[in-house]
């Protein structure tokens, strides 16, 4: 176990040789600010409305105030979205990136074993694509309540999902890492995040549409790759009940967010998936030919 949080505590150091730490909070400061702005000046307007229209306020959950709860919704999807990008750029190289440059063959030659230097490596990407998706999920969410008075009603099991998805999505990139060279590794995972937000369409249009075929062959895709089914999931514990009645109106028509919450099961399988993932890698990785 030293020896997995030294190889860690290594590619946390790294990573901030590489400016990948500083780069990221710099990048996701000017995002939230842009963000935000765009949320003060709805925030403005809607005020504006309200006293035209002769009104003393807005309920934080009332059905005036649902451009607010829409745009913190969608901040959120944007959150997840950029998690996703992290997870999988910060992590294509995370073994493959290392056999290519040559510096795999002095480090193997220490008293560390392969399959400790693949655990070191996937714990030390996922405490930094998970502090970066909790961080920026927090400075959104504070930041849209302090400008508006509105918070999601179940904020931390949502943020829970994001982080599960993002630790999938981790994992996964790992496994690649030890399977396929870091190009073809960043191609194949993005075609598996693609199959999960194809599996949301499919379900989206069966459901609306009234055809099993299709809401089937979603699931399925959700199962293969259940990272876009975490954050629908995610989406109905951020929607109020108001906002869950609309999505009940248009018979989940929106392939974004859902108004039915998350299988349990599903859940289930995606930390089973995590898990594996990383075991996969540890084990594909101590019998690989360098």
């Amino acid at each position: 176990m030293r020896n997995v949080l030294l190889i860690a505590e290594l590619s946390l150091r790294e990573a901030t040789r590489k400016r990948l730490v500083s780069v990221l909070l710099v990048l996701s400061a000017l995002f939230l600010g842009f963000f935000l702005f765009g949320v003060y000046r709805l925030e403005l307007r809607l005020d504006d409305r309200a006293v035209q229209a002769g009104l003393d306020g807005r309920s934080p959950t009332g059905a005036a105030n649902l451009p607010v709860m829409f745009a913190a919704l969608f901040g959120m999807y944007l959150v997840y979205f950029l998690g996703s990008l992290m997870s999988v750029l910060s992590t294509v190289g995370a073994v493959s990136g290392d056999i290519e440059s040559g510096v795999m063959q002095s480090v193997i030659a220490r008293p560390v074993s392969r399959a400790q230097l693949v655990a070191g490596r996937w714990l030390g990407f996922t405490a930094v694509n998970v502090a970066y998706v909790a961080l920026l999920s927090a400075g959104l969410l504070v930041g849209v309540r302090l400008i508006t008075g509105y918070t999601p009603p179940e904020a931390l099991p949502a943020a829970a999902l994001l982080l599960l998805a993002v630790t999938v999505l981790t994992s996964l990139t790992v496994l690649g890492s030890t399977l396929f060279t870091t190009l073809a590794n960043g191609i194949g995972v993005f075609v598996l995040y693609g199959v999960g937000f194809t599996g949301g369409i499919l379900s989206a249009i069966g459901t609306f549409a009234d055809t099993p075929t299709l809401t089937s062959l979603g699931r399925v895709a959700n199962v293969l790759m259940p990272t876009n089914a975490l954050w629908l999931g995610a989406s109905y514990h951020l929607q109020p009940e108001i906002m869950r009645q609309v999505g009940e109106v248009s018979r989940g028509a929106n392939p974004f967010v859902s108004s039915v919450p998350v299988e349990p099961l599903l859940v289930a399988w995606a930390a089973v998936l995590a898990v594996l993932g990383v075991l996969g890698a540890m084990w594909r990785f101590s019998r690989r030919d360098l």
